[in-house]
């Protein structure tokens, strides 16, 4: 049954009410011409408004997929980020109690001047300065003027190190004058309002 191209050219005379009687070839020729047009037809209608609809969701499904693995990754390790978390719990209260509170503060400069003169030094200055009030915390400076010797002053930064309260120290200024060497330089501690009820 070969297909004959020649009855195509009967096309243009045929009958369509004597649809039965057309020979195959036209039919199949027919029938292609009509299953094409309906679905171009199915995709302008129906098809091609839906695809940025199907587009959006397949990005959609994208941005789930890595919400869930980051979860995924986060349910799998939520042991240990329990865990950790109260580690930072304990080491963030442990330093909140490192904080001076406001009736230990001025304590903090009888601290400071003990491990000073232990260290060997005399003090020409020691003075709280203006607070600073931060976002968390209140910043309180102290200016401080010592003489001594340069071992002198290592044992004295060390001494403020090693104190039980956080005290830093800032802006040293090493000067020489009559043969004494002078060092000025602010120390700062810091006042949590935290701490305040924590104490």
């Amino acid at each position: 049954m070969a297909f004959d191209f020649n009855k195509l050219k009967e096309v243009n005379d045929l009958d369509f009410e004597q649809v039965a009687i057309w020979p195959k070839e036209v039919k199949i020729l027919v029938a292609l011409v009509c299953a094409i047009m309906v679905g171009a037809g199915c995709y302008y209608m129906i098809i091609s408004g839906k695809l940025p609809q199907l587009e959006a969701v397949e990005n959609q499904e994208q941005d789930l997929r890595s919400e869930f693995e980051a979860k995924y990754r986060i349910a799998v390790n939520l042991e240990a980020y329990k865990e950790q978390l109260a580690r930072i719990e304990k080491d963030f209260s442990s330093m909140l109690k490192s904080l001076p509170t406001s009736n230990e503060t001025p304590g903090l400069l009888d601290d400071v001047t003990f491990v000073g003169t232990d260290a060997g030094l005399s003090f020409k200055l020691l003075n709280w300065q203006r607070e600073i009030p931060k976002e968390f915390y209140t910043e309180l400076p102290i200016q401080i003027e010592v003489v001594g010797g340069y071992h002198e002053f290592g044992q004295f930064t060390s001494n403020v190190a090693n104190l039980p309260r956080i005290v830093t120290l800032h802006d040293f200024d090493i000067t020489r004058t009559n043969g004494e060497l002078a060092l000025r330089m602010q120390a700062k501690t810091y006042r949590s309002e935290q701490t305040e009820g924590m104490q």
